[in-house]
This record gives structure tokens, C-alpha cells and sequence, in this order.
């Protein structure tokens, strides 16, 4: 279970994340050379960081973790970030997005407007436990691109911090069956307000 949340209150599909009223933080895992790019200028430039592709961002501590493998699964993400971004920029995000799948009655070229007129992507996966096993709620994946890498990289990040000590700490707890001290040092998320036309267009339920 995460830190600050109820289990039996969590919905299958919802927003949690650590914000306050400025800033919500999401994650992202890149090489070292990228990375150390991002923690130098407190923005992604290009080059190294490709501008022309799609990004993925995760309000979700545990999900990054199961994505990377806690930092170890390849050279390409070992370095996990932690980056605070403006709360008006990720509802911007939010309220130029599509599903990354086909809504139920949209017709095939209904579905290819909604794509052209909506740079971001929205994927909902399963959430992860400290063990990093599914769980039965999801959690969302907010993929950026265009005018939504652009936004991000040029005026939402307000700052940027490398994580990957804080998830190895954590995992060698795991490890070692020290879950209360795990737990003790995840981040603290909570339910991220929507607008209820946003929950609309995100299935949120």
C-alpha cells in the first residue's frame, strides 16, 4: 500500500502523486549522459535529450520502480529523476490528452482527430506493491509529445532531482524484509484533483 493512502478508498482509476500547491512531481529514468544533462541545466536540452519523441512521465514512485527495476534493468534507465513540474502544466497535459487506445463508439477517423488534436497520450497500468507485484488499481502514464515535449522542457520543470540512492535504500530493505522502514521512506501520494470533465475524458472511475 502506498504512504497517505487507504487502500479501500482507491479508486481503479486515479491520480496519486506527491504535489503541493505549486508543483506535483513525476519520474522519469535516463542514462547517465541525458540525465547529468537534465541535473546540470534543471531542464532537459537538446542534444542530448530528443525533443522529437514521445516522453513518458509517472506521478507514481512504485510503478517507476517496477518500470526500471528499481534502476537496474539496462544502462538506458539507470539514473531515476524525480522532477517537479508546474500543477498548471500537468493539467494542461491532461486537458490536451486521449487515451492511447480507442474510446468505446469512436469511429476510426473520429479517433484520428482526437489523436492530431491531442499531443499527449494517457496509459492506465496496473499499480506495483513494495515487491513490485500488480496490484488491482491503476496507476497513469502521461506520454508527451510536440507542443507537449516543448511546454514540459521549456516552462514546467521547476526542479529536478536524481533519486536512484533513495530506490536502491529502499530496495535493500525490501530485500532484507524490512518493510516498515521501506514504506517509511516511499513518497508520500495522495489523490490528485480533477476537473470532472478531465475524469471524463481519462475513464477515471
Amino acid at each position: 500500500m502506498l504512504r497517505g493512502m487507504n487502500q479501500t478508498t482507491i479508486k481503479n482509476r486515479q491520480i496519486r502523486a506527491q504535489f503541493n500547491s505549486d508543483t506535483i512531481r513525476v519520474y522519469q529514468a535516463y542514462s547517465s549522459l541525458i540525465a547529468l544533462s537534465a541535473l546540470h541545466h534543471g531542464r532537459f536540452v537538446s542534444p542530448p535529450f530528443k525533443m522529437e519523441r514521445m516522453t513518458w512521465i509517472k506521478p507514481s514512485f512504485l510503478w517507476m520502480m517496477y518500470r526500471t527495476g528499481w534502476g537496474h534493468k539496462d544502462d538506458g534507465q539507470k539514473t531515476i529523476l524525480a522532477i517537479d513540474i508546474r500543477r498548471e502544466g500537468f493539467e494542461w497535459a491532461l486537458a490536451h490528452s486521449c487515451l492511447s487506445h480507442p474510446p468505446a463508439g469512436v469511429s476510426a477517423e473520429e479517433w484520428a482527430t482526437l489523436k492530431a488534436d491531442n499531443p499527449v497520450r494517457i496509459q492506465w497500468d496496473p499499480e506495483r506493491d513494495l515487491h513490485l507485484q500488480p496490484l488491482d488499481y491503476r496507476a497513469i502514464q502521461v506520454g508527451l509529445s510536440g507542443e507537449a515535449v516543448s511546454l514540459y522542457t521549456g516552462q514546467w520543470i521547476q526542479q529536478i532531482t536524481d533519486i536512484s540512492e533513495q530506490a536502491l535504500a529502499i530496495e535493500s530493505l525490501v530485500k532484507q524484509g524490512k518493510l516498515t522502514e521501506a514504506k517509511a521512506l516511499l513518497p508520500v501520494e495522495h489523490e490528485y484533483p480533477v476537473h470532472a470533465e478531465i475524469a471524463r475524458r481519462l475513464e477515471m472511475t
